[in-house]
């Protein structure tokens, strides 16, 4: 979909600055249905809601995110059960977005080619 798929996280230790909204919106538009909610610390988080078949699916497709995760090491933060999976994804270092959420989006839509 984008070149994000193609690049790698930066380790990121803090003290970047986190995305503003206009830079957030720019990056949004790069990867393919995921929304920009705020959590209860007021932190910009990506998230998008994965439908599956059955509870197998969901679970193959939790454990290549993980896999996908460790090489990237950057982990999101993900929910999953009988047919559904729901990924949250933040830079909690900086606590907010960064290009390294967007890269990490990218690379989890190939998994399903969504």
């Amino acid at each position: 979909m984008s070149e994000l798929k193609d690049k790698k996280c930066v380790p990121c230790e803090g003290g970047a600055i986190p995305f503003d909204i206009s830079e957030i919106h720019k990056y949004q538009k790069k990867v393919d249905g995921w929304n920009i909610i705020k959590n209860d610390k007021n932190v910009f988080l990506l998230e998008k809601n994965f439908k599956f078949k059955n509870f197998k699916e969901s679970q193959n497709f939790v454990n290549n995110v993980g896999k996908v995760s460790e090489e990237e090491g950057h982990h999101p933060d993900i929910i999953f059960g009988w047919g559904y999976a729901k990924i949250n994804i933040t830079t909690h270092a900086i606590e907010g977005l960064s290009e390294n959420d967007f890269i990490l989006a990218a690379k989890i839509d190939q998994i399903t080619n969504v």
